[in-house]
């Protein structure tokens, strides 16, 4: 089993199966390509909402860095098709109900809210190389201009 702490910079990208709105893969159809593995909260909540909105807005320059992204949460295929549908996300959203994925990349966290301690998902964010190596790991990520931060991560990857 890994580390509380897995994964970090160095460690290789496990291969477990995903289900997403495109059909079920692995996290092996990725390699060849560089990947953004981002976890977040809920669909169509407003941070989540607005980083969705800022990968979405950013894809094509991931595109150009030979980058893919690939969103996480716990929610249901029909609902990431309603959230990708409602403000027209460009990428997948992987549905992880069981939280196999969360439990793995160990973004499941208690977190406080309107006074009660409830277990969501730690937004984090991975980036992963062509190999499938960890290169960057961001948790516990703020939205305002993280989208532009891993883009740039990517893209120095890329060179």
């Amino acid at each position: 089993m890994p580390q509380d702490n897995f994964p970090n910079v160095g460690d290789l990208l496990p291969d477990l199966a995903i289900q997403t709105n495109l059909g079920e893969a692995r996290l092996s159809h990725y390699l060849g390509h560089r990947l953004v593995l981002y976890f977040y909260p809920k669909d169509d909540t407003p941070g989540c909402t607005v980083e969705g909105n800022d990968f979405s807005r950013l894809h094509a320059s991931f595109l150009k860095a030979d980058t893919q992204i690939l969103g996480v949460s716990r929610d249901s295929i029909k609902s990431h098709e309603r959230f990708i549908a409602k403000h027209s996300l460009s990428f997948a959203l992987a549905s992880d109900p069981d939280e196999s994925l969360c439990q793995a990349f160990h973004v499941m966290k208690e977190k406080s809210m309107y006074g009660k301690t409830v277990r969501g998902i730690e937004r984090s964010t991975f980036l992963i190389d062509t190999q499938g190596v960890v290169r960057a790991v961001w948790r516990g990520v703020k939205v305002p201009g993280h989208a532009e931060e891993v883009l740039a991560a990517a893209q120095k990857l890329s060179q």
